[in-house]
């Protein structure tokens, strides 16, 4: 990823990490999601990313806090299998010491 387009990622992130909302927090994570072919690392570090965002958004929207927090389960549970499926790949390959 080149120096600007991460600087542009991490402003959108900032951006993503300032809402106040559960609907601004969708708004904004969709700015930033990757592509679904996108290396398993970038995947997983969104997902986990967006889980903080919307368990800090639960604090604040009170009145979306249940589902802000089933969001922040959900995208930590998919960065989660990510990373399992991922460590599953590299066992399954002898630890990639070939």
């Amino acid at each position: 990823m080149s120096k600007a387009k991460r600087a542009s990622n991490e402003g959108l992130w900032r951006a993503a990490w300032a809402v106040t909302s559960l609907k601004d927090a969708h708004e904004a994570l969709v700015r930033v999601m990757p592509a679904p072919d996108a290396e398993p690392a970038v995947r997983r570090a969104f997902f986990l990313r967006s889980a903080e965002v919307y368990a800090r958004v639960a604090e604040i929207d009170r009145g979306h806090h249940h589902e802000a927090l089933y969001w922040a389960k959900r995208e930590r549970e998919k960065g989660e299998a990510i990373a399992a499926a991922t460590d599953a790949g590299r066992a399954g390959d002898g630890g990639g010491d070939r």
